[in-house]
């Protein structure tokens, strides 16, 4: 078992929630129920993941759920470039947080690794 404040992927992912929910707030009202909703999902998706794998009894285990996280931050990212696409709101506001989940990616690689 890993101490869950000691990892830097899961306090990165809970920045990333942070700022998931602050920038869905900035969608129009119609998106509340279909890609805000589901935004929302898969970003806290990522952490509570991380944390789950982190609560288990084997680094098999913690990798199957950090592998989990990882799918869920490449759906962010997708939903993330259609926020983008659909010009719900404008890339520069997005791309920092795109950066950030492009950066957890790259962090649960090498930590998948090095269990």
């Amino acid at each position: 078992m890993h101490k869950l404040e000691d990892l830097k992927i899961w306090k990165k992912a809970i920045h990333l929630t942070k700022e998931v929910y602050l920038l869905v707030s900035e969608l129009p009202s119609n998106e509340k129920f279909g890609l805000s909703s589901q935004i929302k999902r898969c970003s806290v998706s990522i952490p509570s993941n991380i944390a789950e794998g982190a609560g288990r009894n084997s680094s098999k285990e913690f990798k199957h759920f950090l592998s989990v996280a990882n799918g869920s931050c490449y759906e962010l990212y997708t939903q993330l470039i259609l926020i983008i696409e659909l010009n719900l709101i404008n890339k520069e506001k997005v791309k920092p947080i795109i950066d950030i989940c492009i950066e957890i990616q790259k962090m649960n690689y090498s930590f998948q690794h090095k269990l």
